[in-house]
């Protein structure tokens, strides 16, 4: 199941500056690409590829026998947030609305001061007009930003940075979703004590049935199962 995947399994303090297209995978968005070939394709190819979810590194020891760590995708946030802290570095966050990135600017400019930040909501859309895009990009690279943080969720934040990458003046370009609201506040992000157990799925599940039940109760129950047909399947050829 995971093998194509280039899944990083290095302390996240290893990332170079370098520009780079960082994404991340859970068992979500790997039911996605079964569905969204290009999706796929945006995942097998960043330069960095995150296991943001317990059901992954699960998969990966029992599929591949290597043992890896979570790194979530706020961990990714909070690290470049640090980094660029420290150089006095620039940030870009597009995506969510402006209200919640009105509270991203507010929040981050007392806790990180050093860092020079700029933000932009676009339009609330499937896809973006060709002149929509070239929008965005010119706010981007105006900027020229040391980290751009893309939130626009799964699938539609990977496709957008994979086929905008090479037209992007950065350094990292990291989708990082839900983590726009989690700084924000607008949305709680689970206790440390069921982030560390590997539980935060089920919290947000709880907070959200209606709307989280297909992609944890059902999405998890097929990763699941895809996993342990997969093992299975190895026991017998190795008979």
């Amino acid at each position: 199941m995971l093998k194509d995947f280039n899944i990083y399994d290095f302390p996240i303090l290893s990332l170079p500056p370098e520009k780079r297209l960082i994404s991340t995978i859970n068992a979500y968005s790997y039911n996605l690409t079964k569905k969204d070939p290009y999706f796929k394709e945006a995942l097998l190819h960043s330069d960095v590829l995150i296991p943001d979810g317990v059901g992954i590194v699960w998969a990966v020891k029992r599929l591949i026998g290597k043992k890896i760590k979570k790194i979530a995708g706020a961990d990714l946030f909070f690290y470049e947030m640090r980094r660029l802290e420290k150089i006095g570095g620039k940030c870009f966050f597009l995506g969510s609305t402006e209200e919640t990135l009105s509270k991203i600017r507010k929040r981050a400019r007392k806790e990180f001061p050093n860092v020079t930040l700029n933000t932009f909501s676009p339009p609330f859309s499937s896809g973006f007009s060709e002149e929509e895009n070239l929008e965005i990009l010119e706010k981007i690279n105006t900027f020229k930003p040391d980290v751009l943080f893309v939130g626009m969720t799964a699938p539609k934040q990977e496709k957008w940075t994979y086929t905008h990458f090479n037209s992007l003046e950065v350094g990292h370009v990291c989708s990082i979703g839900a983590v726009f609201d989690f700084y924000a506040g607008t949305i709680r992000r689970a206790p440390r004590w069921m982030i560390n157990v590997g539980l935060e799925w089920l919290y947000r599940f709880v907070k959200e049935p209606r709307r989280m039940w297909k992609r944890y109760l059902l999405g998890n129950l097929i990763f699941i199962m895809g996993v342990l047909k997969e093992k299975l399947i190895k026991q017998k050829f190795h008979e």
